[in-house]
Parts: C-alpha cells; sequence; structure tokens
C-alpha cells in the first residue's frame, strides 16, 4: 500500500505541481505583457508616427528646395545670357532685387 502511494505521487503529484506552474508563468507573462509592455509600445507607435511625418515634411522640404536652386540657377544662365556678363560677385545684389514678395512658409505648423 505504501509503495503503491510513493507511485502514485512520484506519476501525478510532479506533472501536476508542473502544470501548475507553467499555468501561472504564462499568467504572470501576460498580465506583465498587458499592463506594463502593451502600454510603452502604444507610446512608441505614436511617437514614431509623429518622426515618419516629420521626416515626410522635411523629404517636401527638401524637393521645395531643390526645386528652388534649379530655378535660381536657370534665371542666372538666362540673366548671364541677356546681359551677356557673368555673374560672379554681384549675385547677391540681383537676388535682392528679384526677391520675391510672397509671405515667408513656415513648414512647422506653427
Amino acid at each position: 500500500m505504501e509503495n503503491e502511494l510513493v507511485n502514485v505521487i512520484k506519476e501525478f503529484v510532479f506533472p501536476i505541481i508542473a502544470a501548475v506552474g507553467l499555468g501561472y508563468f504564462v499568467y504572470y507573462i501576460w498580465r506583465w505583457v498587458t499592463e506594463e509592455v502593451k502600454p510603452v509600445l502604444g507610446e512608441a507607435t505614436t511617437t514614431l508616427i509623429k518622426l515618419v511625418d516629420r521626416v515626410r515634411m522635411l523629404d517636401n522640404d527638401m524637393i521645395r528646395l531643390n526645386t528652388k536652386l534649379a530655378m535660381v540657377l536657370e534665371y542666372k544662365n538666362e540673366i548671364e545670357q541677356a546681359t551677356g556678363k557673368k555673374l560672379g560677385d554681384n549675385l547677391e545684389e540681383i537676388l535682392k532685387e528679384h526677391k520675391s514678395q510672397s509671405e515667408d512658409f513656415n513648414s512647422t505648423g506653427e
């Protein structure tokens, strides 16, 4: 009888204790992920979206600046051909003379 009790304990008690321990471990990890990790991931996602938007805005600004630079260089060539002289040192004076009167664009949204 005593031998049978030892065999039953050997066969069933350890697997039951192991299953309960693993169940608690899974519950603990699930609770930790939902209470601590998930909110932090939500904040990180929001920050990432804001950063992606800013990178897109900077990319648009770079495209706009490249277009303006190409336009200035084209006008410089046209002025050089029309006047017959090279624009070098007096380029700043010409740019001041032909400066656009439109308002400055603020890309920060402020």
